[in-house]
């Protein structure tokens, strides 16, 4: 079955401003996404790591790429269609609080 990547972007703000009852049930959608076998997880502080030909490893605090928004989360989810992983991530807790998630197809190496 394919994956998508998931990436969640939201703030407290955009959060705390979502009426109490979006919210629960964006976290219980969560819930019933990690019961189908979803990984979910919260995003910590990001590192970039380069090693330019092979030459040697440098590893730097932050994130490379910059946003409105910061990223609040990951998920990898299995679904038939591009069209029902979105279906998935629009009933989640950055998407319906004022935040966006990218649906990103994954495409594994062998």
């Amino acid at each position: 079955m394919p994956k998508f990547v998931t990436i969640g972007y939201g703030d407290r703000e955009g959060y705390d401003r979502t009426d109490a009852a979006v919210r629960d049930e964006a976290h219980a959608h969560d819930a019933r996404l990690r019961a189908m076998g979803v990984v979910t997880g919260i995003a910590g502080s990001p590192m970039q790591v380069r090693n330019p030909d092979g030459a040697g490893v440098t590893v730097r605090s932050g994130a490379f790429l910059s946003s409105d928004l910061p990223v609040a989360g990951f998920a990898i989810i299995e679904a038939d269609t591009v069209e029902e992983a979105v279906e998935l991530a629009s009933a989640t807790p950055c998407a319906v609080a004022h935040g966006v998630v990218e649906v990103w197809p994954l495409q594994e190496t062998p």
